[in-house]
């Protein structure tokens, strides 16, 4: 362990250190840990694959309205849409308040 000088006041302080003992004032920023780096890259890439999995899905529900023949085949095309849609997005809601709840407490402790 050696010491270093405080850019600040100029005290003695620890290289591993986060902030100086004697006026606070913050030396480096604490990193998040292997497991944190994972949740928090889980929770990106969910978001990235609902954001997908939605803008997919309703592209592919409006070819098949535009391509169902008699008016009730595009009713139901239209109500399956809207539900599959709803439920997409309440899992999107559900999945975020999770991991969102382990990324916040993963992050780094200061």
């Amino acid at each position: 362990m050696a010491l270093i000088a405080c850019p600040e006041c100029s005290a003695d302080v620890s290289d591993s250190a986060l902030n100086c003992a004697k006026c606070g004032v913050q030396l480096r920023k604490p990193k998040r840990g292997f497991f944190g780096k994972i949740i928090k890259y889980t929770f990106i890439v969910f978001n990235l694959l609902m954001g997908w999995w939605l803008v997919a899905g309703m592209g592919a529900a409006s070819e098949t309205i535009q391509t169902a023949g008699s008016s009730a085949e595009q009713a139901g095309a239209a109500i399956g849409t809207g539900l599959g849609a709803a439920m997409i997005i309440g899992l999107w809601v559900f999945g975020d308040i999770i991991l969102g709840l382990f990324v916040m407490l993963t992050r780094p402790k200061s």
